[in-house]
């Protein structure tokens, strides 16, 4: 699945995400609304970690699916 297949299917896909990321609100998952930059921002926020990080974190999340 690539990213703009996620964005699509956002509502569907927030379970996954929030089960990944536990530590993100359903508010940080809805005001993502499948925006790649926003989730690596609000993921960087809530775990303290750096952008490179999250956005491997985002890419092997978007692998798996």
């Amino acid at each position: 699945m690539n990213w703009d297949q996620i964005k699509g299917n956002w509502k569907q896909m927030t379970g996954s995400v929030k089960e990944n990321w536990g530590e993100l609100t359903e508010d940080d998952v809805m005001q993502a609304e499948g925006n790649r930059d926003q989730l690596v921002g609000r993921i960087q926020e809530r775990y303290g970690i750096e952008k490179a990080e999250a956005e491997r974190q985002v890419d092997e999340f978007v692998a798996k699916q």
